[in-house]
């Protein structure tokens, strides 16, 4: 054969891979309102342009045969100007299920991924580990799981090095339901993705229990109630334009700052509807998501498990370009208080952006943590000392704005002095105590009246004797904080102090690891 016969046949090769399943499995997929995986890599990369790796990987083993690129895509190329490395499971080809050529593919990309310190992305949809056996098959293939899961460990060598994308797009079992979970951000797309350790059948086969696949681990169940899930969309391309929104404000790898934007949002812009956010009584809610609108850039940021663990808000947006994390009470869900799942998720969001040098605002509006017999066995002062930990570790810049209380350990994790803010400010008529006015009296009470209910005008004098020693203005007089903001001078404070603290270094004793209470 001559060169030219040669490149004739390869063309044809690369034709007959790129029919994927071919065009009634591809129909299927669309049917079913899912893009292929190639034509989810083509929306992720830009202008759909990307070296592809394993093009002819098919099936191996005796018995094989022929499997379009072995049910997987894999290449690399630019998002935003920016160079990625991907994987998209192919569901038109066996379900997506991960064979040994399809995962030693994805292993070449995990490779490429941390060596050259890219970004990785997983769009995953995949009925997981292939099981396939074949009348003249060989059985003993089965015993080869004893040298499998080096794909976990792998993803583990790459968290806090490179950013690491999971893209539920459809469904993720038993192995591919661990990459999300290993993963820094997981997108799903509502109503057709889902991940589980084990899919129905299997469900059904264990514990005889009959259950869909949505009810098991979909996207809903994911997104609100395990926490699994960051954020749920409509449909393949809002999965991957979050997916590209989010590695908009990470660097490409740990050893860069992230990407700063222009912005043509002045950052001494002052809204005067900050003065109205926050209700006289402590005893009103408000949405702190209010406060995040009027500060951030042109008012825009991406929420991070924004259904799972409410009356904590943790999402990023941008202070005069540059990308910061935030962490915020919300009021409005349960008074902000602190509990098992919204330290978690705290704790969770705080390492992501200590690993990838992204600053941190705390908006800080807590109550305290719950108090209880249900808390206490629910292990609160393990899950709180996460987020304390986490806390302490980061080395990034930290901001903190007090808008209203800040009360009990709640004041701790919140970032408050002794976490070391490069800037702490507070509204007018914040506090910051151990707790407030009437839980001080509650404890007090019993003692000051034998046990005797006093009459409520005799408690409200009291409590209103305790309040005034809770003066912010105090707490500023003893240089506790750093000053005593206009809440509309938040925005500018914050641009201004994020600017300042953008080259930070704080040093720690030199250790292996720190120990986080999980």
């Amino acid at each position: 054969m001559s060169m030219r016969d040669k490149v004739a046949e390869l063309a044809q090769l690369r034709a007959k891979a790129r029919e994927m399943g071919g065009p009634d499995k591809i129909a299927k997929q669309h049917d079913r309102g899912k893009l292929t995986a190639r034509e989810r890599m083509a929306l992720l990369f830009d202008d759909g342009d990307f070296v592809e790796i394993g093009v002819h990987g098919t099936e191996m083993g005796p018995g094989a045969q022929y499997v379009p690129a072995d049910a997987v895509v894999c290449g690399w190329g630019k998002v935003d100007g920016r160079h990625i490395a991907a994987a998209a499971y192919d569901f038109t080809v066996k379900g997506g299920s991960m064979g040994f050529t399809s995962e030693t593919k994805v292993t070449r990309m995990r490779e490429l991924a941390l060596r050259d310190r890219m970004p990785m992305v997983w769009l995953i949809d995949s009925a997981g580990a292939r099981i396939d056996p074949k009348p003249n098959g060989d059985p003993d293939m089965v015993s080869l799981f004893a040298g499998s899961g080096h794909l976990f460990r792998e993803q583990v060598v790459m968290s806090g090095v490179v950013p690491q994308v999971a893209a539920l797009v459809g469904p993720g079992a038993a192995g591919t339901a661990y990459i999300p979970g290993l993963a820094d951000f997981v997108p799903m797309v509502a109503g057709k993705s889902s991940m589980a350790l084990g899919g129905p059948p299997l469900v059904e086969a264990m514990t005889k229990q009959k259950v869909t696949e949505q009810e098991l681990g979909g996207s809903r169940v994911h997104c609100e109630v395990s926490g699994c899930g960051d954020v749920e969309v409509e449909s393949d391309e809002q999965c991957i334009a979050i997916t590209k929104k989010y590695l908009s404000f990470m660097p490409s790898h740990c050893g860069e700052r992230p990407p700063i934007v222009a912005c043509t949002d002045p950052i001494d812009r002052a809204d005067d509807a900050l003065l109205d956010v926050v209700p006289e009584s402590q005893r009103q809610t408000y949405d702190m998501y209010e406060v995040i609108r009027r500060i951030v850039d042109r008012g825009d940021y991406l929420d991070i498990k924004p259904r799972w663990a409410r009356a904590m808000i943790t999402c990023f947006a941008r202070f005069g370009g540059r990308p910061c994390g935030i962490v915020a009470n919300n009021p409005k869900q349960g008074g902000g208080i602190l509990d098992a799942d919204t330290a978690d998720k705290a704790a969770h969001f705080i390492q992501i952006c200590d690993a990838f040098n992204v600053p941190l605002v705390f908006l800080m509006d807590v109550p305290g943590f719950w108090v209880g017999k249900d808390h206490e066995h629910g292990g609160i002062i393990r899950h709180g000392a996460k987020m304390l930990h986490v806390m302490a570790a980061a080395t990034v810049p930290k901001l903190t704005v007090v808008t209203r209380k800040g009360y009990g350990a709640g004041y701790y994790v919140m970032a408050g002095r002794a976490f070391e803010p490069d800037l702490m400010v507070a509204w007018p008529g914040a506090e910051i105590s151990v707790m407030g006015a009437d839980g001080m009296l509650g404890i007090a009470g019993p003692k000051l009246f034998k046990d005797q209910e006093p009459p409520p005008e005799v408690k409200k004098q009291i409590a209103a004797m305790i309040q005034k020693h809770i003066d912010i203005y105090k707490v500023a007089g003893w240089g506790l904080v750093d000053d005593v903001i206009d809440p509309r001078e938040t925005r500018k404070i914050l641009c201004r102090a994020i600017e300042m603290s953008w080259g930070r270094v704080v040093e720690r004793p030199a250790k292996k690891r720190g120990i986080i209470p999980v």
